[in-house]
C-alpha cells in the first residue's frame, strides 16, 4: 500500500532540475539524479560530453546569473543544484531570493553568508573558535601587520602553513619547510599580491600531523545527515609527490573512519558547526564538506568547503542507494529529518585520468578513444566536450573512473583496468590510489 501511495504521489510531483557546473562532480550528480523517480527534465549548465548523456547541456557560465535566470524561467526549473564554489561565494542563492521571478525556486547551496565558510579562511577559523570546533592554532595577517606575521612564524615549527584568505582556484594553500621561504611567501602574498585580492589577508596556522580525510554533511538549515566519508589524493605523483592538483583519485569509505570515529566527528565538529550556523542565523541549505585530519584518533578541521568535493563526489554519490532528488527536496523544504537514505556496502574507488602536463600547461582537443567499451566501472567526464561525433579533452582532469568492490583492492583494480582502456594523447593517472589504505 505504501508503494502505491508513493507512486500516486510521483504522478503529481516531478521536478525540472538544473545542475550548475561542468566537471566530474556535476556528471556524478547528473548520473544519480537522472535515475530519480521525481525527475521530469534535467539540464546542466554548461555541462560536458558526459552530462549530455544524462540530460540537456546548456552553454551558460555558472557566474552568468542573468543567463541562468532566463534559463530557469524558460525551462520552468523547480530546483537548482550548485556544483562549484564560485557562484555560491558570489551570491547566486541571494540573487535568486532577491528576484521576484526566482525567489520561490529551490537552490541547493548556501547563501553568501554561509559560503564564507569556504570563501574566507579567516571567517571559518573565527567561526571554529567561537564554537570550540577543534582546529590548528592560527593567526591572520594583512599588509599592515606583516611584521607580526614574521614573528608568528617564529613561534611555529616547520612545516609552515600559509593560506590565502579568499578563493584562489585551489592554489592558495602553501606548505613550506623553510622558515626563510615561508617569510618570502608571506611577503609575496601580502605585498606582491601573489594570489590577487584573495591574499589581501593571509592565515598562518600550525601544521597538523596525521591522516587526511573528508566528511560530507547535507543540511536543511535545521537538521543534517552525514554522508559517506572519503579520502582523496591531491599530488600529481605516486607516493604523494610533486605538485598539488584538483585531485587524482578518491576512496570511500575510509577504513579507519569507523562508527566510533565518525561519532566523534559528529559530536565535536558536525553538531557544533550546524548549531553555530543556526545561532548566527545563517540559513544554510546544502552540503558542508569538512576536510579533516585524524591526529591519533582525534579529528581536527583543516577547512570547510561549501559544496561537495571533486573527485570525492564521484566516489561518495554512487554509494548512496536512495533517491538523491528526494533528499535534495528535503533540504529545500526543510523536511530532511523525514528522509532516510541507504548506503551501498563495500568500497568505491575513483581514479582520475589527466592531460599531459597537468597541473601545469596542457593541450586541449585530444580525441578520446575507447569510450564505447563495456566497462565494469562508471566513467564520469571531468574535462571533455563533444566535437561533432567525437569526444575530445577540454581540461586538465579528463575522466574520473569509479568502480565498486568488496574491498579497496578489488575496486581500484577495476578502475585501473578501465583507465587503461580509455585512450587519448598524453593520458596519465596515478597507479597507487588506495594503496595506503589497503
Amino acid at each position: 500500500m505504501k508503494d502505491v501511495c508513493f507512486d500516486l504521489f510521483l504522478s503529481f510531483f516531478t521536478m525540472n532540475v538544473l545542475i550548475l557546473g561542468s566537471g566530474g562532480r556535476e556528471h556524478a550528480f547528473a548520473w544519480k539524479i537522472a535515475q530519480s523517480k521525481l525527475l521530469r527534465n534535467l539540464y546542466i549548465a554548461p555541462g560536458n560530453a558526459g552530462t549530455a548523456n544524462c540530460g540537456t547541456n546548456i552553454p551558460i557560465n555558472v557566474n552568468d546569473f542573468e543567463g541562468i535566470k532566463n534559463l530557469v524561467w524558460e525551462k520552468d526549473i523547480d530546483l537548482v543544484l550548485v556544483g562549484p564554489e564560485d557562484p555560491l561565494v558570489n551570491g547566486i542563492h541571494d540573487f535568486f531570493l532577491s528576484d521576484e521571478v526566482l525567489k520561490d525556486i529551490a537552490v541547493i547551496g548556501p547563501k553568501k553568508d554561509g559560503a564564507q565558510l569556504e570563501g574566507s579562511k579567516d571567517f571559518s577559523k573565527q567561526f571554529m573558535q567561537r564554537y570550540a570546533v577543534p582546529t590548528a592554532r592560527y593567526a591572520t595577517f594583512t599588509q599592515e601587520n606583516i611584521q607580526s606575521g614574521y614573528e608568528f612564524l617564529l613561534s611555529l615549527k616547520a612545516p609552515y602553513v600559509l593560506k590565502a584568505d579568499g578563493l584562489a582556484a585551489g592554489k592558495g594553500v602553501l606548505i613550506i619547510d623553510s622558515l626563510e621561504e615561508a617569510k618570502a611567501e608571506l611577503k609575496a602574498m601580502l605585498l606582491d599580491s601573489k594570489f590577487g585580492a584573495a591574499s589581501n589577508k593571509v592565515v598562518i596556522e600550525e601544521f597538523l600531523t596525521g591522516i587526511e580525510l573528508s566528511v560530507f554533511v547535507l543540511t536543511d538549515g535545521k537538521t543534517y545527515k552525514i554522508l559517506p566519508s572519503a579520502k582523496d589524493y591531491k599530488r600529481i605523483g605516486e607516493g604523494d609527490t610533486g605538485l598539488n592538483t584538483g585531485g587524482m583519485g578518491a576512496v570511500s569509505p575510509v577504513p579507519f573512519a569507523d562508527e566510533v570515529f565518525i561519532k566523534r566527528v559528529e559530536e565535536k565538529i558536525v553538531k557544533p558547526t550546524v548549531e553555530g550556523l543556526i545561532k548566527e542565523r545563517i540559513d544554510y541549505r546544502g552540503f558542508i564538506f569538512i576536510g579533516l585530519m585524524n591526529c591519533s584518533g582525534e579529528p581536527y578541521v583543516i577547512e570547510y568547503n561549501c559544496r561537495m568535493g571533486d573527485p570525492e563526489t564521484e566516489a561518495v554519490i554512487p554509494r548512496i542507494e536512495s533517491d538523491i532528488l528526494d533528499l535534495l527536496h528535503g533540504v529545500a523544504s526543510q523536511t530532511l529529518h523525514q528522509k532516510k537514505y541507504k548506503t551501498r556496502e563495500g568500497f568505491a574507488t575513483t581514479v582520475v585520468t589527466v592531460s599531459g602536463g597537468y597541473p601545469g600547461d596542457y593541450e586541449k582537443g585530444k580525441e578520446v578513444m575507447g569510450l564505447s567499451k563495456n566497462f565494469d566501472s562508471i566513467v564520469f567526464h571531468s574535462g571533455t566536450k563533444q566535437d561533432g561525433d567525437k569526444v575530445v579533452t577540454n581540461g586538465g582532469r579528463v575522466f574520473a573512473v569509479t568502480s565498486f568492490g568488496k574491498n579497496i583492492e578489488e575496486a581500484v583494480n577495476k578502475s585501473f583496468s578501465t583507465a587503461n582502456s580509455i585512450n587519448y594523447e598524453g593520458k596519465y593517472f596515478r597507479k597507487d590510489i588506495g594503496q595506503d589504505l589497503m
